[in-house]
């Protein structure tokens, strides 16, 4: 949980990744950073934007061809509208209406030209919208998938929500609402500039008075809220890693009476985020009415300049009121920039966090070219195999084992011996810092992802199952295994006759985490999915810890059948789990301190025997 007391900063968890420098920095912290790392951000967004944009080339040419149609249409109007004035009117005096219904039918086909092409420049630009975030979507969360279990140790589940939800929300804001009125307001205010100039180069030189001020507004604004915004996408993130964190940890939130707490760190959180937008808002309401002042004030000089240039007979009434109008609809489309601009930064500052997410690269890489492993038969072996975390303590220094193949090992020894380590450097969830580890005399750094997840499966305490039915569970390692498959698997370890008396049997939806099952009954579920995925190597790490007597028991004859003809090692400290091993190896500081079958380290006067015959005392 959270508890820090300052809450609006970001605080890095402990890694056991090398540190990145600030490759990651864009998945933390971006505010106020050296402008050498901003300039990195910027660059890394600006590839990530263009990977993108890039399959969608044809589709923008497009619908930049459709928009520049529609700029066209719509700024037809004013033009439409002097004529009118000038030569329409004055034909109308002398008994011709026809060039007024000429203008006026112009107009009209004008204005339906223009929603016809605005339509379909909305759905073109929507479809490109919609593709570059679904690919986005799919991008980050496989790259958050195949990232090594060290980053996903130090990058909380919060800022993974994060950033799949509000930071994608917010690029989705721009997409939908802002990009098409950047793209419409971009071409009218350089047509208008360029017809004002066309219309009366004097009256233009007037309206330009107003542009150094205009300018100015702009970049006070643009840097500004560049800041403002990453600072809504850090505090926003920090409220949903408290809402995360405390609602994941709800037992221990509530076993510990811990909500008065969490309710004032939660105010305070919110608090932040609200302060940032309200920064981030103030702007907005600098900005907004400046642009609209400066208009009115430009159209108002503008207005008393052209009265002087119509009397003097230098200009018509019509290129007036066109060059007015025109004038109105170039100030418009700044507050329509201006709200862009809204969205803008707060994408900006949502995709640095993005790209920064996808520029991490995973401690554990796929070989490049990988060495199959066609009929593995789960042979292992460490070779002066060095761990060490970031805190730069050995965890295993120079380890040597064997393993044959089909040999049941029992890892035994206190906490922060390196049982759990080895164990996950067998899964290759962390790579050693030197030595091997060998899979039937292959490098495990040599083997592919997906055959290393095939050849050694491990089953921890957690007993993880997802929301879905038994099946589904019971699958999840094989999802293509039929029904009779999954039923074998579960009859295989004893676990048919509970599934079976369950309201639905095995199409009993297990709920959030599996809750609607005992510890026992989820434990042989994630047994059965073992067993189903058939694995060389099987690693349980402390798998029946958790387990009061009864469900041990229950456990304990489906271990004997799951570790039938496979290599397997356990990680225990209930003795009663490694009475089934064929060997034991105590383990102490990353050491080896003894090797032996169950019975032979009994009978010995070691570590394990002290540990056997307490365990005998304890069931006294």
């Amino acid at each position: 949980m959270n508890t820090r007391g300052k809450p609006a900063q970001v605080v890095r968890e402990p890694s056991t990744q090398p540190a990145a420098g600030w490759r990651g920095v864009a998945a933390e912290q971006t505010t106020d950073l050296p402008p050498k790392v901003g300039l990195l951000l910027r660059a890394r967004s600006r590839r990530l934007l263009g990977g993108l944009l890039r399959p969608q080339r044809r589709a923008i040419w497009v619908a930049v061809a459709v928009v520049l149609m529609q700029n066209a249409a719509s700024l037809a109007g004013p033009f439409l509208v002097s004529v009118g004035i000038d030569r329409g009117i004055p034909a109308l005096r002398h008994g011709h209406a026809w060039p007024l219904v000429w203008v006026v039918v112009a107009i009209a086909g004008a204005a339906g030209i223009d929603a016809l092409l605005r339509y379909a420049f909305l759905v073109r630009v929507g479809q490109i919208g919609q593709q570059m975030l679904l690919e986005l979507r799919r991008r980050v969360f496989g790259h958050f998938q195949q990232l090594s279990l060290a980053f996903h140790e130090r990058y909380t589940s919060g800022r993974v929500i994060s950033r799949l939800t509000s930071d994608l929300d917010s690029l989705q804001d721009l997409l939908d609402a802002g990009l098409d009125g950047l793209i419409t307001a971009l071409l009218s205010v350089l047509t208008i500039g360029v017809l004002l100039i066309w219309l009366d180069p004097p009256l233009a030189a007037v309206a330009m008075l107003s542009f150094p001020l205009l300018l100015w507004l702009s970049r006070w604004f643009r840097r500004h809220s560049a800041v403002a915004y990453r600072q809504t996408r850090e505090a926003v993130a920090q409220v949903i890693v408290q809402v995360v964190e405390t609602l994941g940890g709800i037992r221990a939130v509530q076993a510990f009476r811990r909500e008065p707490r969490n309710n004032e760190i939660f105010s305070e959180l919110n608090t932040d985020y609200r302060q940032a937008n309200a920064r981030a808002q103030r702007l907005i309401a600098v900005f907004v009415p400046g642009v609209k002042l400066l208009g009115s004030v430009t159209t108002a000089a503008v207005l008393v300049y052209g009265a002087y240039r119509v009397m003097d007979g230098a200009i018509e009434v019509g290129v007036l009121a066109a060059f007015l109008l025109y004038l109105v609809r170039f100030f418009d489309p700044m507050q329509d920039i201006a709200m862009f601009y809204n969205s803008y930064q707060s994408a900006v500052a949502a995709l640095e966090k993005l790209s920064g997410v996808l520029e991490e690269e995973s401690s554990v890489s796929e070989p490049a070219d990988p060495v199959r492993l066609p009929a593995p038969r789960g042979e292992v072996r460490c070779e002066r195999v060095v761990f060490s975390y970031l805190d730069g303590t050995v965890v295993l220094p120079e380890l040597d084992l064997h393993i044959p193949a089909g040999q049941t090992l029992a890892l035994v020894g206190a906490t922060g011996a390196g049982k759990s380590t080895l164990a996950r450097l067998l899964a290759r969830f962390y790579d050693p810092q030197s030595g091997t580890l060998l899979m039937d005399g292959v490098d495990l750094r040599k083997l592919s992802d997906a055959d290393l997840r095939r050849v050694v499966i491990m089953v921890t305490q957690e007993n993880f199952l997802f929301s879905g039915t038994v099946t589904d569970n019971i699958a999840f390692g094989r999802p293509e295994a039929s029904r009779e498959q999954v039923e074998g698997a579960a009859r295989a370890i004893g676990a048919h006759g509970f599934i079976s008396g369950l309201p639905e049997g095995y199409d009993t939806e297990v709920h959030k985490r599996g809750g609607r099952l005992s510890a026992g009954q989820r434990q042989l579920v994630a047994f059965a999915r073992a067993f189903l995925a058939d694995p060389a190597v099987l690693i349980l790490d402390e798998a029946t810890s958790s387990l009061d007597v009864p469900s041990e028991r229950l456990v304990q004859r489906a271990l004997r059948t799951i570790l039938a003809d496979r290599t397997a090692i356990i990680i225990a400290h209930r003795l009663s789990t490694v009475e089934i091993a064929d060997r034991v190896l105590v383990m102490a500081g990353g050491r080896i301190v003894e090797d032996g079958t169950p019975e032979a380290l009994v009978a010995s006067a070691g570590q394990f025997a002290d540990l056997h015959q307490a365990w005998r005392d304890s069931l006294v």
